[in-house]
């Protein structure tokens, strides 16, 4: 008890005597021409003994609302005593010592700064200066500099700039005094201007003086001085003035001999810092000039080399690194051009765009490599660069509806004149069909059952149109007779100017009925060599649903004009050689070559101890409802395509089904991009040992491939395929250039391309180098898809996720800034992938994603067609226009049938709202199709839901607004060259027919007053993960966020998480969205339209979250991705969103629009309940 109250006591004594001696130095203060000095310098030394020895006085001096700070600041700015003066610096560095960047950034909130200054500069006049109190005040000026963001200026304003300098030079003995300097300048130099002036000064050779070869002696020193260095050559002109002096070299030299002394890694700062050197010198082009002359290339990878073995060493290796990839000399792409290998003659050459630019460029122009100092792509700290500038700066040049919201606001007038918009109804003739012809469920009328809560017709809600409502709200109880009357009246009403006489197209539905004669999806059968000798045509068969799932063996049938003979396999695949069979006569159109060897020595067994002797035939029972082999053959005779393809990929023509097993998110080995960076960096120092050998080339058509039985074979001359040359680097190491879109000399992602002649067990290294953005799933876990001839033929039909040592990184191959249309970032990108094949002579296909091409759309639309129960579904598919090179846009409608042709049964028929959907307006977005292929299955299947959602909705959709950009293996573009989600605003008949036609529909609808309840665009996205959407304005936007599901109606299902996304979840997703359309039937009602609380209130819920701003209209929420040596920008990005001009009344035409996207790795799913 008595020790407790003498502590007490004793912390009363030292608060009092702190708050005495400050009073006592502010009263010098006030009378500092009275008192003597030793007053003031008594009073600081006790004030400092105690700071020293007492931390709560520390505390107490440095609390919130202490006055201890102005009064020591103001002694230091009046006493001449240099003891007072020293003594209250070293009181100031023991507060900012202990205190940590809170108590400087206190010391310079209150006036420390200059203070300071003017004290070193007033210092600076003795002579010669004070050493004691130069080093405290520059070891004060030193701490508290970086917490000063006008440091820098504040320091060249005072004029003490040079004043560090000088006494660098004047006292280079002097480790001591010129440490703290060089620590100031260091701060100094983080201000370019400041930087140019010093080194002027002669800073640059000065600290070349200081850094010098391996020695144990002064290494803080020599660390302190390259950091300085490396602030200081971060300016041009002083990088340009190290290399003019030979500095390159020299710094060079000292890494080499720093690493070779350092064999325990003692300085392994020292050695990073000279690596900060190299790196800001070689920041121009004069400094990476110097670097290759000096022979750095080799020097760091060596070293590099070395330290790979010690885990502590990796920034050592990263920087150094970055720094060779900076370094290395930018190329061309081998190519003789950058445009597309295909061009297609457009009836109308654009006036301005990037089409209008590409035909205006002079020749050769995409040849020049642009690598001057002004466009240099100076390195961020990270190790790889980050370019989220250069997509902000993109964003604001756009299209983008979002991002103007000026365009959000509605017109009042058509877009086209009203009796041009007749030319639609032709679309629509469930408006206006009585349905007397048609076999419906009930054959004679039946009164028809209202809905309690409906007293009148069915009324479509728009946001634009204003309902009258009757003031007696009893009107709903109206006689049956009377709400006859009324709804026939308002399903007579038409507008008097688009009073047509309905016109009925007859559809071509000739290849539906070859189609109805031939066989459900057959999959996967072996080949003898004696099967494929007599083959002219390959099919597929499809037995009993009853029968097991999978059985082995083998079923073959040769067609010819006139029989049909079946040919079955009893026996084991035999080896089978490369063939390339004729499907059909006429038009030439291939199946790509066989070659495998069989099945595997385990399978055969299985399959012999399956079949004991007896013929057992493979079959997929009902497995692909909607695929069929034949049909396909047949539909793509009509394709058009500007490469004229004459084959047919087997993955196409075998069709996919999900595996039967997850495929979770790789795992990212530690160190592959390096590793991989590395391999790419020998090629420059070890010239002799790459092949260099083109292996395929679209631009040189003659050219022979070697028939060597080690060389890979690649081919992309199928619908959908993408791939313009290869060139052999190593024995298993091949480069891949991607086609440009056509029309076009960019928008390089999509691929899909066959590869044949492999061997089991070897490690095959795939470097498509020519990728455009600036990051991709590939870092995050997602690979690349790959098909398997052989898998398919042994009964497994699917595409499966493959690939190890992935990456995505950027490469030294580049473009003119001219060729760029000015962009900045020229470089190109490598998606990099190590595979091992299964099979020995396999024939294989890559893609980026599952691959969807137009006659699987049209072969789907056929099958639905043919497989639907008239009576129940109204199901109609129509040519909404054709493309640039003739292929048809369908356009299908969805709906239930009328119960009967009794007229109130009609009138409901043709009351329900108008749902539209749109997808694959992109091409290399390939998972919006499958999105769209689980919702065309889904409105047009059994389930009772599906049923409601019929009766409910009559759905309008486009499934594929960009046949021509499919069909010829665009990433993004049609055969125009531009991207048709950019023309909404305006589209030219000509060259956008697809988006010209589908707005028409629109306006169409909003000019009868019956705009779509709902317009969705389904998309994909390169870079973001889960299930989102865009909406015209953020009140109408569902993001995935972390706003309670109550207030937004979102549910997440994490049994996706950690998986890759499949067709399965794709499809599924399709699904769900319909199900979500459910819900908004509640909205319906026969009077008015209200939006849900949830859709009202969700801009404030998600402003307040934990967002960022990207653009003035477009909140992006943060995403939780783990942070890896490449960070990826997930902002707003502006070339992979969807986003069309839309209403919010009846006055502009145009409809409301939310867009889903769908990524291509999703580690989350959102579903709408």
């Amino acid at each position: 008890m008595n020790k407790v109250k003498t502590t007490s006591e004793k912390s009363l004594t030292n608060n009092s005597r702190i708050v005495g001696l400050l009073a006592q130095l502010e009263k010098i203060n006030s009378e500092s021409l009275l008192v003597e000095a030793d007053t003031a310098r008594y009073v600081t030394s006790k004030i400092l003994h105690l700071a020293q020895s007492q931390e709560k006085t520390r505390k107490e001096m440095t609390a919130k609302g202490s006055p201890a700070i102005e009064v020591i600041l103001s002694t230091l700015e009046n006493t001449r005593d240099l003891q007072t003066t020293l003594n209250i610096l070293n009181i100031l560095i023991e507060l900012v010592s202990v205190g940590g960047g809170r108590k400087a950034s206190a010391l310079v909130s209150k006036g420390g700064t200059q203070i300071l200054l003017q004290l070193l500069l007033s210092a600076s006049k003795d002579s010669p200066p004070n050493e004691e109190l130069m080093v405290q005040l520059h070891s004060l000026l030193a701490k508290i500099g970086p917490k000063d963001k006008k440091f820098g200026v504040k320091a060249r304003i005072s004029g003490t700039l040079n004043i560090s300098l000088n006494l660098v030079k004047q006292s280079l003995q002097n480790h001591r005094l010129i440490l703290p300097c060089l620590q100031v300048l260091r701060v100094y130099s983080t201000n370019s201007v400041n930087a140019v002036s010093l080194g002027k000064n002669g800073v640059v050779e000065l600290m070349f003086k200081i850094i010098g070869p391996f020695s144990k002696k002064n290494t803080g020193l020599m660390k302190v001085a390259l950091d300085t260095l490396a602030a200081l050559l971060k300016s041009k002109t002083n990088a340009r003035r190290a290399v003019d002096r030979g500095y390159v070299h020299v710094l060079l030299t000292s890494y080499v001999d720093w690493h070779r002394h350092d064999s325990r890694h003692r300085h392994m700062l020292i050695r990073k810092g000279i690596l900060q050197c190299i790196k800001s010198v070689t920041n121009i082009k004069l400094g990476r000039k110097a670097f290759i002359d000096a022979n750095g290339m080799k020097i760091l990878y060596n070293t590099s080399q070395d330290c790979l073995a010690v885990r502590t060493l990796d920034p050592l290796v990263n920087t150094s690194s970055l720094i060779m990839r900076k370094c290395f000399p930018k190329n061309r792409l081998p190519l003789p051009t950058i445009k597309s290998v295909f061009h297609f003659q457009l009836p109308v050459i654009p006036i301005s765009g990037p089409v209008a630019q590409l035909y205006s460029l002079p020749p050769e122009v995409d040849d020049v490599v642009d690598e001057s100092d002004d466009n240099d792509d100076i390195e961020t700290e990270s190790e790889i660069e980050n370019e989220n500038e250069d997509d902000k700066d993109h964003l604001f040049k756009n299209d983008d509806i979002e991002t103007d919201i000026n365009k959000l606001k509605p017109r009042q007038e058509l877009g086209r004149p009203t009796e041009e918009l007749k030319m639609y109804e032709q679309f629509f003739p469930e408006l206006s069909d009585n349905f007397k012809d048609y076999d419906l469920v009930f054959k004679e009328p039946k009164p028809f059952a209202s809905d309690a809560n409906l007293g009148g017709p069915i009324v479509v809600p728009t946001a634009g149109e204003e309902q009258s409502v009757e003031a007696n709200h009893s009107v709903m109880g109206i006689t049956v007779k009377e709400s006859h009357h009324l709804q026939a009246e308002e399903c007579n009403k038409r507008p008097a100017f688009l009073d047509l006489p309905k016109n009925d197209r007859n559809k071509d539905n000739s290849l539906q009925q070859q189609s109805d004669q031939k066989k459900l999806l057959s999959s996967c059968q072996c080949l003898s060599y004696e099967i494929v000798k007599g083959l002219d045509r390959i099919t597929l068969q499809n037995t009993s649903k009853n029968e097991q799932y999978y059985k082995t063996g083998c079923v073959m049938k040769k067609e010819s004009k006139t029989s049909l003979t079946s040919l079955t396999c009893n026996k084991p695949c035999q080896h089978v050689s490369s063939c390339g069979s004729v499907l059909f006569e006429g038009r030439s159109v291939q199946l790509g070559k066989l070659c495998f060897t069989g099945v595997d020595p385990e399978e055969e067994d299985d399959s012999s101890s399956h079949s004991s002797g007896e013929q057992v035939i493979l079959e997929v029972p009902d497995i692909l409802p909607l695929h069929d082999p034949d049909l396909y053959i047949e539909i793509v005779k009509n394709t058009k395509s500007v490469p004229e393809y004459s084959e047919v990929a087997y993955p196409d023509y075998f069709g996919h089904i999900p595996p039967p097993f997850k495929e979770p998110i790789l795992e990212r080995p530690y160190g592959v991009q390096r590793t991989k960076i590395s391999q790419d960096i020998e090629r420059l120092i070890h010239q002799n040992d790459i092949i260099d050998r083109v292996i395929y080339d679209l631009d040189n058509p003659s050219y022979s491939v070697p028939e060597e039985g080690e060389i890979l074979k690649f081919n992309s001359k199928f619908e959908s395929g993408n791939l313009r040359k290869v060139i052999q680097i190593r024995k298993n190491e091949y480069d891949l250039i991607l086609n440009s879109d056509i029309n076009s000399n960019h928008y390089h992602q999509w691929f899909y391309f066959e590869v044949s002649g492999m061997r089991p067990g070897i490690g095959y290294r795939f470097n498509i180098i020519n990728c455009e953005k600036s990051n991709s799933q590939f870092n995050y876990g997602m690979q690349p898809l790959m098909y398997s001839v052989q898998e398919a033929l042994n009964s497994r039909p699917w595409w499966t996720r493959v690939g190890t040592d992935i990456c995505y990184y950027k490469n030294h191959f580049a473009r003119s800034s001219i060729a760029a249309g000015g962009q900045k970032g020229k470089s190109y990108y490598t998606i990099t992938f190590t595979v091992n094949f299964p099979h020995k002579d396999d024939v294989c296909y890559f893609a980026y994603h599952y691959p969807y091409t137009y006659s699987t759309l049209r072969m789907h639309l056929q099958k639905l067609e043919s497989m639907h129960n008239p009576q129940q579904i109204y199901f109609r598919q129509d040519t909404l226009c054709e493309t640039l090179s003739g292929n048809s846009c369908p356009l299908v409608t969805i709906t239930a049938m009328p119960e009967s042709n009794y007229f109130e049964h009609i009138c409901q028929f043709r009351n329900r709202p108008y749902i539209f959907l749109s997808a694959r307006v992109h091409p290399g977005e390939t998972n919006a199709s499958w999105v769209m292929k689980g919702t065309l299955e889904y409105l047009m299947s059994n389930n009772p839901t599906a049923q409601s959602l019929r009766e409910s909705y009559i759905f309008k959709i486009v499934p594929m607004l960009n046949p021509d950009g499919v069909i010829n293996g665009n990433h993004r573009c049609s055969l125009s060259g531009e991207d048709l989600n950019r023309q909404w605003q305006n589209p030219n008949p000509d060259l956008h027919p697809t988006i010209y036609h589908a707005k028409g529909l629109l306006q169409y609808l909003a000019a009868i007053k019956r705009l779509p309840l709902v317009y969705c665009d389904y998309h994909g996205h390169s870079r973001k993960k889960n299930v989102f959407m865009y909406g015209c304005s953020i009140k109408e936007t569902v993001w995935h966020t972390n706003v309670s599901a109550a207030s937004c109606d979102l549910i997440e299902d994490l049994g996706y998480r950690g998986l890759q996304i499949g067709t399965r979840e794709l499809e599924e997703m399709g699904a769900k969205f319909c199900v979500g359309l459910l819900r908004l039937k509640r909205l319906t009602s026969p009077l008015e339209f209200n939006l849900p609380s949830c859709l009202l209130d969700i801009e404030n819920e998600l402003i307040e979250s934990s967002c960022k701003v990207t653009s003035p209209t477009t909140y992006v929420l943060d995403e939780d991705e783990p942070r890896f040596l490449e960070e990826v920008d997930y902002s707003a990005e502006s070339n992979d969103e969807q986003d069309i001009e839309l209403a919010d009344n009846a006055g502009n035409y145009e409809p409301s629009v939310q867009e889903e996207g769908l990524s291509d790795s999703e580690m989350t799913r959102t579903h709408l309940p």
